[in-house]
C-alpha cells in the first residue's frame, strides 16, 4: 500500500477529504522522523512504538578489495508493534 492509497482509504472511512488526510499522514511521518532524530521514541497506544536501536561498532570486510574496515556504533530506527497488533496480524 502506498501513501496515496493509505490516504484514499482513510478518507473513504472517515469522510474527510483526501488532501486533508494526506497532509495529516505527511505531518505524522515528519513528526515521527523529527522525534527519532532528537532521540525521543514515539509511542502509539494500540498500534506500536517507533524507537531507536543501538548498533555496536563492528569490523566488516570488503571482499572485492580484500580489506577490513570498522563500522562505528550508530542508531537505527525501528518499529515495535503492540501485542494487539501482533495478534491481529497472526490471524
Amino acid at each position: 500500500m502506498t501513501k496515496q492509497e493509505l490516504a484514499k482509504e482513510i478518507a473513504s472511512k472517515t469522510g474527510v477529504d483526501q488532501p486533508t488526510v494526506l497532509a495529516c499522514v505527511e505531518g505524522l511521518m515528519a513528526t515521527v522522523k523529527d522525534s527519532l532524530a532528537k532521540g525521543d521514541p514515539v509511542y502509539l497506544r494500540g498500534f506500536g512504538s517507533f524507537i531507536l536501536k543501538k548498533r555496536a561498532a563492528k569490523t566488516a570486510r570488503n571482499i572485492s578489495k580484500n580489506t577490513t574496515l570498522v563500522i562505528p556504533a550508530h542508531d537505527i530506527p525501528a518499529f515495535k508493534p503492540c501485542k494487539e497488533f501482533m495478534a491481529q496480524v497472526k490471524k
